[in-house]
């Protein structure tokens, strides 16, 4: 039988503490992969052009974070002329900065 609810956590490791046997995996894997960089480039141009574009996907998985679809609500009719305007050069500049 587990513990009863409420009762504070006993032993194991402190929250937020990475877990050992992942941290060495992940230092391992990184070793592994730059000592054969080469060959790992050589390996992927072999591919053919769409399994090479299947792996780089999958490794973009690894290397940038995913990101989230944010959904505002924005009552436009509250707001100033003025507040307009900026928000439209804001929106403006971002699009030429992309």
């Amino acid at each position: 039988m587990g513990r009863e609810k409420g009762t504070p956590k006993t032993g194991g490791r402190d929250k937020g503490t990475p877990n050992r046997v992942t941290t060495d995996l992940r230092i391992w894997i990184n070793a592994v992969l730059n000592k054969n960089q080469k060959q790992f480039e050589k390996d992927l141009k072999a591919l053919e052009p769409h399994q090479r574009v299947a792996i780089f996907e999958k490794l973009l998985a690894y290397s940038t974070p995913k990101l989230q679809s944010v959904e505002a609500q924005i009552d436009l009719n509250r707001l100033s002329d003025d507040k307009l305007d900026i928000i439209i050069n804001e929106l403006a500049n971002n699009l030429r900065d992309e």
